[in-house]
């Protein structure tokens, strides 16, 4: 196709053509979950991105190689272990569960499988190869049975994130690894006593988090990649270290295209488990419809931060039904052509343009009274083979009023009626934590 893909590259911050390394073939590496609990609405923010990246690139007739990794072994994932199941060794179980959950969560959500899952727990010997061949270049160094990343044997340390190497040394904290010869090192093997886990050249152990992607790139996609993706918090240093290692490893540039998903917020606050406010696919999923958020993601354009709002996602249920029962009488075609009208031609124009979906969105509503049923059907294919919507009206759930939630509304009346109104959005602020939105008329 003609259509020329530009992609912002965290690498550089600007806007770039999208010219693969060689020529129609794409090499794809989103970094995948620690499998520790059930994923969440970041996961699923990040995923449904990278999805949507995916397919416009076949749809654009590249032939993509797609791999996203399980980092089955951890500390939190031990640790986990450790207060679920009683024994921190029984990680793999844990994984292995999370793994089927995450798995289930990414169907609803109609993302595509795929080419290579690796477990970081089936790559050690890869891992390991990879691990020497840093310390035979010298950008590595053994001490008690533990591998560490000389961060100073790499002058560029710091091009993606920005970050002068410097300043990093005057603010690190004080390490808890007091062997290292810099804080700034960064652990490629941990050693572990005798029997427990792998065994290495250098005694028994586990890999580093940061080792276990530059391994697992580079057996699944080669020492050179076309791009690597996920999300903002992954930048530093998780992706920095990435290139520290590959670079070092092979000495050549190790992806030609960095892209991140921009965080996702709670009250304008970044979400995490640390701070309580994060939302589990799980548990959206008992409120709302997967293509519902699937579409709430994709209204918001990937590169800005994302104010989650179960307000806002029941909401623009309506807007997904009203674009569904629009183009409901038209049957989607197994073969479509790709661009059979100047509305698809237009819709691409703007998804390939740093994958501007709100534009694109923008274009169908404007469009939508007056579009024949031959352009109806071929935004519909677009829209269910590239934004991977399932184009299907999704009736509204009825709520049902607990004695719980019929209480909360009572307490809530009462307050109104006595003029309280602190004790009044505080009950209302509550109702909507609980999937309740109260419209006052």
């Amino acid at each position: 196709m003609n259509h020329k893909l530009f992609v912002t590259n965290t690498l550089t911050r600007q806007k770039e053509e999208f010219i693969p390394l060689n020529n129609k073939h794409v090499g794809m590496y989103v970094c995948g979950i620690t499998p520790y609990d059930y994923a969440h609405i970041g996961h699923g923010r990040v995923y449904v991105t990278f999805d949507v990246v995916y397919r416009l690139l076949k749809f654009l007739d590249y032939q993509v190689t797609y791999c996203r990794n399980f980092t089955d072994i951890d500390d939190k994932l031990i640790h986990k272990a450790e207060q679920e199941l009683g024994n921190g060794l029984r990680y793999h179980e844990l994984a292995e569960k999370f793994i089927g959950a995450y798995h289930q969560d990414m169907q609803k959500l109609g993302c595509l499988k795929p080419d290579f899952e690796p477990y970081v727990t089936q790559t050690i010997p890869e891992i390991i190869e990879f691990i020497n061949q840093l310390i035979i270049k010298n950008h590595a160094y053994v001490i008690n049975g533990s591998v560490y990343y000389s961060v100073k044997s790499f002058p560029a340390y710091g091009k993606l994130s920005k970050q002068n190497l410097a300043e990093l040394e005057i603010g690190a904290r004080v390490s808890n690894e007091p062997e290292k010869r810099n804080q700034l090192d960064f652990a490629l093997w941990k050693s572990a006593p005798e029997n427990l886990f792998w065994n290495s050249p250098w005694g028994w152990g586990r890999p580093g988090w940061h080792i276990e992607c530059s391994a697992m790139a580079s057996k699944f996609l080669g020492k050179q990649i076309d791009l690597h993706a996920g999300g903002q918090d992954l930048i530093f240093p998780h992706h920095e270290n990435e290139i520290a290692q590959s670079q070092g490893a092979t000495g050549l540039p190790f992806a030609k295209y960095w892209m991140h998903n921009a965080f996702v917020q709670i009250n304008k606050t970044k979400m995490s488990k640390s701070l309580s406010n994060s939302f589990t696919l799980k548990d959206v999923f008992e409120k709302i419809d997967p293509m519902v958020l699937r579409y709430y993601f994709a209204n918001h354009n990937y590169n800005t931060p994302l104010d989650f709002d179960l307000e806002e996602l029941y909401k623009i249920q309506k807007s997904y039904n009203r674009l569904c029962l629009a183009l409901d009488h038209t049957k989607a075609n197994s073969n479509p052509t790709k661009t059979g009208s100047d509305i698809v031609e237009k819709l691409l124009t703007y998804l390939c343009d740093d994958l501007n979906t709100s534009g694109m969105f923008g274009v169908i509503f404007e469009n939508l009274s007056t579009l024949s049923n031959g352009e109806k059907l071929a935004v519909k294919n677009f829209l269910e083979q590239v934004l991977g919507l399932s184009m299907v009206y999704i009736p509204e759930k009825q709520a049902e009023l607990t004695p719980e939630i019929k209480n909360l509304i009572e307490l809530r009346t009462q307050a109104r009626t006595n003029k309280d109104w602190v004790t009044a959005d505080r009950l209302r602020e509550e109702l909507n934590k609980l999937g309740y939105i109260i419209q006052d008329k």
